[in-house]
């Protein structure tokens, strides 16, 4: 019987080993996603949320979803079943998942994986997912552990294991920050999947020369390959948010193209933020107090190999590596 606390499994909780559609069929596609033939095999083990059961599980804990920590709830169960999918885990990942709210995502997560390591920075939403797991997934409850912390600020020694690969809705007011912290911090995640708005899911993707490349593109490229994996619409949420999701992709480098060490990150990462603080104006200009004068800014440039006359969003990550390094 389901516990007086929590709401009752629905027809999700079927019990056979179950092959979880590839993200190519699972997901809508806009521009060549990751996992295109990857099939996630589900254990069956979890009674996945649906509308009722999560506005019942926010009613019973007196959760309200602000906009101040980016609260959007998933309540489609194929919407989860797709991210898994698209994320490409297996049996042996072992995922953070920052932000998991009412454990959507976490149920069908679990379902998959080896363990997921939540990331919750609400109080109330910590302290309860483990009971709500242990409900719709009593056989899965040990795989999960919960780490009560600011996904802006946690540091791996917080965690308990060394995770493959981040999953998650992220909060969008805070996407961005949160995918670089976590790929900087974390150099055992192999991988990231990413649920963000669709239109920072544009810009993380984007390529150099297009309208929406900027900071977000190269600083995210800086460690791996990026790219579109995937389209969500609005009515999978509670409350509707007024935007659109994207689904975005990051497969780390396997062998590093450039050192990854932090000093070396922030020497890159300063050149970037130099050069799109002013994006009208041409490298030479732009780059002028990064470098401490515009002639040697010149210098620079053409040192790596650089028109000073080119813009910051026509130069890929590795022309802003060879850019840092005449710094």
């Amino acid at each position: 019987m389901p516990s007086a606390d929590i709401p009752a499994r629905g027809d999700d909780s079927a019990r056979a080993e179950t092959t979880v559609p590839g993200a190519a069929d699972a997901v809508a596609h806009d521009g060549g996603g990751a996992g295109e033939s990857v099939e996630a095999v589900a254990r069956g083990q979890a009674a996945l949320l649906g509308p009722a059961e999560v506005r019942t599980l926010a009613e019973r804990f007196g959760v309200r979803p602000t906009k101040q920590l980016g609260q959007n709830f998933v309540h489609d169960a194929n919407t989860v079943r797709r991210i898994v999918a698209a994320a490409g885990v297996g049996r042996d990942d072992l995922v953070v998942e920052v932000g998991p709210g009412l454990g959507s995502l976490t149920l069908a997560l679990l379902d998959v994986v080896d363990r997921v390591v939540a990331v919750e920075i609400d109080p109330v939403l910590a302290e309860h997912l483990p009971a709500t797991v242990a409900d719709r997934a009593p056989t899965l409850a040990e795989r999960l552990h919960v780490v009560r912390a600011d996904a802006l600020r946690v540091a791996a020694a917080d965690l308990p294991v060394e995770p493959t690969a981040l999953v998650a809705n992220l909060p969008y007011n805070v996407a961005v920050p949160v995918l670089l912290h976590l790929l900087a911090e974390l150099p055992s995640l192999r991988t990231a999947l990413v649920m963000v708005q669709a239109e920072v899911a544009d810009r993380l993707a984007a390529e150099p020369g297009s309208r929406v490349y900027g900071v977000p593109s190269v600083k995210a490229g800086f460690f791996g390959t990026v790219r579109r994996a995937g389209a969500i619409g609005t009515q999978v949420f509670w409350p509707v948010p007024r935007v659109d999701s994207g689904l975005v992709r990051v497969q780390r480098f396997a062998e590093a193209p450039w050192p990854i060490d932090e000093e070396h990150r922030r020497r890159v990462f300063e050149v970037v933020d130099a050069a799109f603080a002013q994006r009208r104006k041409t490298l030479r200009a732009a780059l002028a107090g990064w470098a401490g004068s515009t002639a040697e800014s010149e210098r620079r440039l053409r040192a790596a190999g650089i028109d000073p006359a080119a813009r910051g969003e026509t130069l890929d990550t590795a022309a802003f590596v060879r850019l840092a390094a005449q710094g």
